[in-house]
């Protein structure tokens, strides 16, 4: 059996000529270094292309809003372009820079996949073979001017050991049925649906939450206590 797909590579390569070209104009930009710094090493930047209200100093995830291009986006005829091929809706979509040397630290970003509704895209403009992504354990890298999807959700990490910084693309759109076309063409396989309300209750730790939620004694905790036991009794 196939395992559930943490990151593929899709059917759409650009010009990365086209799109350097608009990056060199775009580096005197105001970078920001993203918020979370306990995340990585050496800096980490974003330059927001889209972001809640159009504004550029705007990087912090959010859920909700009204995600406008930024005045950035309007002078870069060639990446509109590219990011007018995604047939879906979009949030937020920034430039992400690793600089040399740089490394982000395990982590995940929740509620980012394809079956969670949020679809992360990453096109590498500069980078080199050995920058390398690791996911859930195993290291792959993705390559220049391709379209590549992480699954954000599954443990990952990025090193980027070489002299120049890494910059990437990144999409995130809001999954419909043209993505999941494009995806399954691709060869995308999707995670198991999960039988119980939350996914990150399986199996094999259902019971554990269940003693947790009773051990509360709130209304709503044994509540779902007795709802989740409901679901692991009928297998």
């Amino acid at each position: 059996m196939s395992q559930p797909s943490r990151y593929l590579k899709l059917p759409f390569s650009f010009d990365l000529t086209r799109l350097r070209a608009e990056l060199n104009q775009l580096q005197a930009s105001q970078w920001i270094s993203h918020f979370n710094t306990n995340a990585y090493e050496n800096n980490w930047l974003c330059l927001p292309l889209r972001a809640v209200d159009g504004r550029i100093d705007h990087i912090m995830p959010v859920n909700e809003g009204r995600f406008q291009d930024t005045a950035l986006l309007l002078g870069c005829p060639y990446m509109r372009e590219v990011i007018d091929v995604f047939q879906c809706e979009k949030t937020s979509i920034r430039l992400m820079s690793l600089e040399a040397g740089g490394v982000i630290k395990e982590h995940r970003d929740d509620a980012t996949s394809l079956e969670d509704g949020i679809t992360r895209l990453h096109i590498p403009i500069n980078t080199t073979p050995d920058v390398l992504f690791r996911i859930d354990g195993e290291e792959v890298h993705f390559s220049a001017g391709d379209t590549w999807y992480l699954n954000a959700s599954c443990l990952h990490a990025v090193r980027n050991p070489g002299t120049q910084a890494r910059v990437h693309l990144m999409l995130d759109c809001v999954s419909n049925a043209w993505l999941e076309e494009v995806f399954l063409d691709a060869g995308w396989v999707a995670r198991p649906t999960s039988k119980y309300p939350d996914p990150s209750i399986n199996d094999g730790n259902v019971l554990a939450v269940i003693e947790q939620l009773r051990a509360g004694n709130q209304v709503a905790g044994i509540s779902l206590a007795d709802a989740l036991d409901v679901i692991r009794l009928a297998g």
